[in-house]
């Protein structure tokens, strides 16, 4: 399942998550440890943190190491109140018990200089695992992650053509165009302890998106450009 805020989440309504008739909830009251990581991470998806925090908390009590990766995906959503230490400690746990999705999660804890000294060596090996299996969501995050580390070019040195191959290839497992489109928005808005704004590369992957055929990329594109 895909954790970053602005990935791919195909964001379901917190009334469809809580209704009755959802497997997810009906698995999850009965004790299910899978169907309440399910749950939690659509409700995650639906903005719902509180309730996601709670389901995903009764999984990782049973062992789910998924659950485990999006405890500490809370643990740092909201950049005013982020805790990268408890994060990177669930996150890490989450990588021991064989979880893909923590192994995407600690990269992203380990390049941000909230979590302490970065360490790119340990991040880039851990997505180079998380991206083998394009079967899972995951992979689509690693590879996407991955193609943000060489465009940001900080810690490692910046190589938009590295960049560019390997959002061709996440792109290729969701939508076309969108690896390049995350990426512009993240250099437009910045992220605390990772990247810093710059609408110059916020431009660059964000016409390339747009190249690509993803229109909300081509939208994002002309905005900026007359000043938006």
């Amino acid at each position: 399942m895909k954790r970053f805020c602005i990935l791919l989440l195909f964001c379901v309504s917190s009334a469809w998550a809580e209704t009755p008739d959802s497997p997810y909830l009906q698995q999850a009251q009965q004790g299910d440890s899978r169907a309440q990581f399910y749950l939690a991470d659509t409700l995650y998806s639906a903005g719902e943190y509180q309730q996601a925090e709670s389901w995903a908390a009764k999984s990782a009590a049973q062992g789910d190491a998924d659950a485990l990766a999006l405890l500490a995906q809370l643990k740092i959503r909201d950049p005013n109140a982020a805790n990268y230490q408890q994060a990177k400690t669930l996150a890490e746990q989450a990588v021991e018990r064989g979880s893909k999705i923590g192994n995407v999660t600690l990269a992203q804890i380990l390049v941000n200089t909230q979590a302490g000294t970065p360490d790119y060596p340990k991040a880039i090996k851990l997505l180079e695992n998380a991206s083998q299996d394009i079967e899972s969501d995951s992979a689509v995050d690693a590879q996407m992650f991955y193609g943000l580390l060489y465009a940001n070019g900080v810690g490692i040195a910046q190589d938009d053509e590295k960049a560019t191959f390997w959002f061709k290839r996440s792109s290729a497992l969701s939508r076309t165009g969108y690896a390049e489109y995350w990426a512009g928005m993240l250099f437009l808005n910045g992220e605390k302890g990772f990247v810093t704004v710059n609408k110059q590369k916020a431009l660059h992957w964000l016409n390339i998106s747009c190249t690509e055929g993803f229109d909300t990329g081509c939208e994002a594109f002309e905005q900026i450009s007359n000043g938006g």
